[in-house]
């Protein structure tokens, strides 16, 4: 269950809006589900008009204009011209918040939202149980939303019975931890960063909104968490990553340890904005728990040579992200040689077969495993989704299954193998590799990876994580190998089965899709035929070096 909180406006403007169409006509039976016994005694649960919403408007914000208390919360704005940030006092007495389902777990009844809305209002401090005075309060439902999702919104007036004022203080992370609460008493799907304790960071509503006016696919956390995973998994150390974060037409910086210019702690990462505009950088750890530079450096050799290395690469950025040159480039200016298609695909296959003596309870093991596999499908992502595809969407579900808390990780192994340079041939190959035989070969190794990881998952007993590997499995993956002319060739040349033999339909289609690649592709299918590549911002070199393998 998801909160959207809002803050701010008029309760007559909020409820007239709760109480109409909606934005695209999709709301109906607008009614009351939950709120205070008053509002509930008079107007029930009847289907709301405007004038009805504008009464309870009135009767919600009662205290406000009895007691004459002002409530104003300060926002900033940035003038789109100079970008100058300025700070002003808005009102701030209306608190909104929307609380919603994902569409694949169907509706509730009013009965067990009004239970729900309740509760939440009970646990975020509106109500008597907290000790004070109540504020008044209201849960509307008016039908499912456009994507499908059944939800309902609260609306909160701020001033209490009293007169005195509700805080609002950390009121985004206190909804998280009530929504994870109630899902697990009312028997609802467990958001994964915490019932699952998997680290993907929850996005903003102002974040969307950005998303929303520039028209973008994503939001940008979610393309800058893509950019990152595949440059740190693409790279042999922590100065080809800087670089590598450039070549992705992202801003980077570090964060120097307090008083130093040659220790780097951490660092963040943002979108180019556009001319006019301040970027809004994002730290690692905000992306996900693994692309902290800690966690990052379990998988990068450690020497005084790379460690230098990397410490001039981050100078550099500091100086300016906007105009970052690299100190040395390295192997991220050449196209690979072709013959090493085969090479790194061997080299995936050797880490599937290495796979099968980690225990599955290593999970810290498991999790690099998880990363690198992700990055390679983010690696290949960058290459070739102009905007994000199914390679994005596979990374995305495997990347879940590295997410893993500080005192839970420890380094790589150095004996196992890696996906690393996988994903550097994934993401700098040549145009002309695109849809070969080498892509769909490479296709099948990080599959069966992919299938491996899911069995793990299978065997601690965590049937919804494999669950959804399964899923991308059967949809996304193979939506790309749908998409790649030489797997009609390579279907000739299908190895056996893996030995697992899961009982659930959906993992049987996965296994079959990451193994054999069997299937034709859809009749009538509006998916493209081929990858297309999409243009990079900054071009490798037309120099190759014939051997780009990590020593």
């Amino acid at each position: 269950m998801m909160p959207n909180i809002r803050r701010g406006g008029q309760m007559g403007g909020l409820m007239v809006y709760l109480a109409g169409g909606g934005r695209h006509n999709e709301h109906e039976e607008q009614h009351l589900v939950a709120g205070d016994s008053a509002i509930m005694a008079q107007h029930g649960y009847s289907v709301l008009d405007t004038n009805s919403a504008l009464a309870i408007a009135r009767s919600l914000d009662a205290p406000r204009r009895a007691f004459d208390v002002e409530v104003l919360r300060m926002v900033k704005d940035s003038d789109p011209v100079t970008g100058a940030v300025t700070s002003k006092r808005v009102a701030g007495d209306v608190w909104h918040c929307s609380l919603s389902l994902r569409a694949e777990e169907g509706q509730l009844s009013d009965e067990k939202w009004g239970l729900i809305a309740e509760d939440f209002a009970d646990r975020m401090g509106f109500t008597e149980s907290s000790g004070k005075a109540a504020c008044r309060w209201v849960a509307v439902r008016h039908g499912l939303s456009t994507n499908g999702n059944d939800h309902i919104h609260l609306a909160v007036s701020l001033v209490r019975e009293d007169g005195t004022k509700a805080t609002t203080h950390n009121d985004f992370r206190r909804a998280q931890e009530v929504c994870r609460d109630l899902e697990s008493e009312y028997g609802l799907e467990q958001l994964e960063s915490r019932g699952l304790r998997l680290g993907e960071r929850g996005f903003k509503p102002a974040e969307r909104e950005r998303a929303g006016r520039a028209n973008a696919a994503e939001i940008d956390p979610h393309k800058l968490e893509r950019t990152v995973r595949a440059a740190a998994t693409a790279s042999v150390d922590e100065g080809e990553f800087v670089r590598r974060l450039r070549q992705g037409g992202i801003l980077a910086r570090p964060r120097f340890a307090a008083g130093r210019d040659d220790v780097v702690a951490g660092y963040s990462v943002a979108m180019r904005p556009i001319e006019g505009a301040q970027p809004i950088w994002y730290g690692g750890g905000r992306l996900a728990r693994d692309l902290t530079l800690p966690r990052l450096r379990e998988g990068w050799p450690d020497s005084p040579q790379t460690a230098q290395g990397a410490v001039e690469e981050w100078r550099a950025t500091a100086k300016n992200p906007w105009q970052y040159r690299p100190v040395a480039p390295g192997r991220e200016e050449h196209t690979p040689n072709p013959e090493m298609w085969k090479q790194y695909s061997d080299e995936i296959g050797r880490l599937r077969d290495q796979l099968r003596s980690v225990p599955v309870t290593d999970r810290a093991t498991w999790a690099h495993v998880a990363r690198e596999t992700a990055g390679a499908f983010a690696a290949w992502s960058q290459r070739v989704e102009a905007t994000p595809g199914p390679l994005a969407e596979t990374s995305r579900q495997l990347a879940r299954s590295a997410h893993l808390r500080a005192h839970e990780s420890r380094p790589k192994p150095v004996q196992l193998g890696s996906a690393a340079n996988a994903a550097m041939i994934l993401m700098q190959a040549a145009t002309g590799a695109r849809g070969t035989m080498a892509e769909a070969i490479m296709l099948r190794q990080l599959g069966r990876t992919a299938v491996a990881i899911l069995d793990m998952h299978s065997a601690n007993g965590d049937a919804r994580r494999a669950e959804q590997i399964a899923s991308v499995m059967s949809n996304q993956v193979a939506t790309i190998r749908d998409r790649l002319p030489a797997v009609q060739r390579l279907s000739k040349q299908a190895g056996t089965r893996p030995e697992i033999t899961p009982e659930n339909s959906r993992v049987a289609e996965a296994v079959r899709v990451a193994t054999e690649g069997l299937a034709t592709p859809r009749s009538g299918s509006p998916v493209p035929n081929t990858l297309e590549p999409t243009k990079r911002k900054m071009p490798a070199t037309p120099r190759e070096r014939g051997d780009l393998g990590r020593d």
